[in-house]
């Protein structure tokens, strides 16, 4: 975590430095992150959720520990050093156990966070925000806090049970929905100083009052919100102006840098203000997957084009019908049944991403992807369904290949966040090991 505490540093020496998280938990997003990640000589920070991977496999079906295997394995098969790879935590905390007692949530909490830190996870968002079956609503920031405290205690003990490198951690909670908006926006509230000092402050009591004062140091990030969101079918931008009272209060703060979630969609140039003004932790997650989805798309067209009316993978009909029939991931999300079909292809909060791993519409997959390895889609359909891929592919950049050119659709937005990250930050040799 070394590379992260340089961060906060170099940040506070006025350097506009920054890191973005990737929240995905599929192969070829992370594969596309650790190509990109090598390119450019950088390390590469993989997230997951509480409720993705936890002790009881998540949605993924991974536990931590299975988590991190995956992610090495994608690594090591793209080339870059495991010791490049930084595992984080988001939102680890009661959240996959709300509909419990709190007792019981925060035990199973504590579980989860033990498990992470001891499967290899360094970088741990606590976040107790969510009020258990029986907690009042909203949860005062007294007892957030303390939970957290609770909770940075398991993991001190982990790690100093399993050794290596000292957990650093976010404290706070987003005001955006994980996953972008349910409903239609217009405008967000920025996070006021007063309340992000409140948090802080309120942490550091807890964190004093557990005998935590030695882990205060290593907390790193504050989550709040400055102002960037997405809903269905558009994006709120971030605006410098309306966050630059939040951002000049973090100045006080010698250990803490912001962290920024729902960045998904944001334009180069915002990204770039996030981390000058000191939103040093970028998180992106749908905006991965959607990139993904979009080339998925445009190659089930060149699929249907070459193929001329002959039976081929039906590809996108077998994602539309697998939701159809399967709607638990989208249905509370999408409320509109005239344009619920719309929605689950074009959504920006991305639901589809849930079924790919579908055994259905992996079979279909293979089958595209199988049909366009042994005939390369020519030209002339690249050029009209994946223009920025016929660029690279004529210039030599990328090879006609399905796999890269869906890893190409995805590395694609993560270079925006590279740069955002790297440019106005001076260059400097890699400082992870």
């Amino acid at each position: 975590m070394r590379y992260l505490l340089n961060l906060v540093r170099r940040q506070k020496a006025g350097e506009a430095a920054g890191i973005y998280s990737v929240c995905s938990a599929h192969p070829l997003v992370i594969e596309a992150a650790m190509e990109v990640a090598l390119a450019a000589g950088q390390p590469v920070l993989i997230e997951a959720t509480s409720n993705q991977v936890n002790q009881d496999g998540g949605y993924t079906g991974m536990t931590p520990s299975a988590f991190r295997d995956f992610v090495h394995g994608i690594a090591d098969r793209a080339g870059l050093p495991r010791e490049r790879v930084l595992l984080g935590g988001d939102h680890l905390g009661p959240n996959a156990w709300q509909d419990r007692p709190a007792d019981d949530a925060m035990a199973r909490a504590e579980v989860l966070i033990e498990q992470y830190v001891l499967a290899g996870f360094r970088k741990i968002h606590l976040d107790c925000s969510m009020s258990c079956a029986g907690d009042p609503v909203p949860l005062p920031d007294a007892i957030v806090a303390r939970r957290a405290a609770r909770l940075c205690a398991v993991a001190e003990n982990a790690w100093n049970s399993a050794g290596g490198e000292a957990p650093v951690y976010i404290v706070g909670t987003e005001v955006p929905v994980p996953g972008g908006a349910h409903e239609d926006l217009e405008a967000l509230a920025v996070t006021t100083p007063q309340a992000a000092a409140t948090t802080s402050a309120v942490h550091r009591a807890a964190f004093a009052e557990a005998g935590l004062q030695a882990a205060w140091p290593r907390v790193i990030g504050l989550v709040v919100q400055p102002g960037v969101e997405f809903d269905h079918h558009k994006v709120i931008d971030y605006r410098p102006e309306q966050a630059s009272a939040l951002s000049r209060f973090i100045e006080s703060e010698p250990t803490l840098v912001y962290e920024a979630h729902s960045t998904d969609y944001q334009v180069r140039d915002s990204l770039a203000a996030l981390v000058r003004d000191h939103f040093a932790i970028l998180k992106v997650g749908p905006g991965l997957t959607f990139a993904l989805r979009e080339t998925l798309w445009a190659l089930a067209d060149i699929e249907e084009e070459m193929l001329d009316g002959r039976p081929g993978s039906d590809f996108k009909n077998v994602v539309l019908e697998t939701m159809r029939a399967e709607p638990g991931y989208w249905l509370k999300y999408y409320g509109d049944p005239v344009r619920a079909r719309f929605d689950q292809q074009f959504s920006l909060s991305d639901r589809i991403r849930y079924y790919w791993p579908h055994p259905a519409i992996q079979r279909a997959q293979s089958l595209m992807l199988d049909y366009l390895e042994r005939h390369a889609p020519p030209l002339t359909l690249l050029s009209q369904y994946l223009p920025a891929q016929y660029e690279a592919v004529r210039e030599g950049r990328l090879r006609n290949r399905p796999a890269d050119l869906l890893k190409e659709g995805v590395a694609r937005v993560l270079r925006q966040y590279m740069d955002a990250c790297t440019t106005g930050a001076a260059t400097r040799e890699l400082e992870t090991c």
